[in-house]
């Protein structure tokens, strides 16, 4: 079982992560293949070493392809200013993810509405 305190601190961390690589990604990072993109959450693993950042992207699917490789390929630059930053001593391993959850709900609003339109008929 989880001591309480270092639970506190990973999400504290984790808060911490999430808005320093949001600033890295709004103004640092001259990369043309990222475009419009915001941090939605960082999940890190329970021993610290990585974490899940899940982005958000404006635009179509292409567009999020084009991000996510441009992010993949920035990652080391992002995870020393994070060290830097955070004055952490080992920075955790990232890995970016399209955060997709947007489309998902609207995806599951639409199927309600036709569901609800169907059953007053």
């Amino acid at each position: 079982m989880e001591r309480r305190g270092l639970k506190h601190h990973r999400q504290r961390l984790s808060e911490a992560l999430r808005e320093e690589i949001e600033t890295i990604l709004e103004g640092e990072l001259a990369d043309p293949r990222i475009g419009l993109a915001s941090v939605s959450c960082v999940h890190m693993a329970e021993d610290g070493r990585s974490a899940h950042v899940l982005v958000t992207v404006a635009g179509d699917d292409a567009e999020a392809d084009r991000t996510l490789e441009g992010l993949n390929a920035a990652k080391n630059f992002v995870r020393h200013e994070l060290a830097a930053r955070l004055k952490l001593r080992k920075p955790p391993e990232l890995f970016f993810q399209i955060d997709r959850s947007d489309q998902l709900e609207s995806r599951v609003e639409e199927l309600l509405a036709r569901a609800k339109k169907r059953n007053k008929k």
